[in-house]
């Protein structure tokens, strides 16, 4: 059942994000994700307000888990801590 990988982000240091952006989108690619929303208009209607949004689809929840835990994605990841506030969490959608 496919997934989305869902992360909402507050940036601190646009430079070091920048970096995990650039790396970011190669490794989630490589694990067959694609981006359906990335940092576009939205409405905040309960919890925190992140002004960044970010929704990245995959062919199975565990494809997305792999991801996470790649090594590339751990290497892009690395530039976001400390550069950045975030939620992540993978949910399958329903038929």
């Amino acid at each position: 059942m496919p997934a989305l990988w869902i992360a909402h982000v507050t940036v601190s240091d646009p430079e070091a994000y920048g970096r995990y952006a650039e790396l970011a989108g190669p490794a989630i690619a490589k694990h067959g994700g694609r981006f359906i929303a990335r940092g576009g208009r939205f409405v905040q209607l309960e919890g925190k307000k992140r002004p960044r949004n970010v929704v990245a689809q995959f062919a199975t929840l565990e494809e997305a888990e792999a991801c996470y835990h790649s090594p590339e994605y751990q290497e892009a990841l690395s530039h976001a801590r400390g550069a950045s506030e975030r939620e992540l969490l993978i949910v399958e959608t329903t038929d």
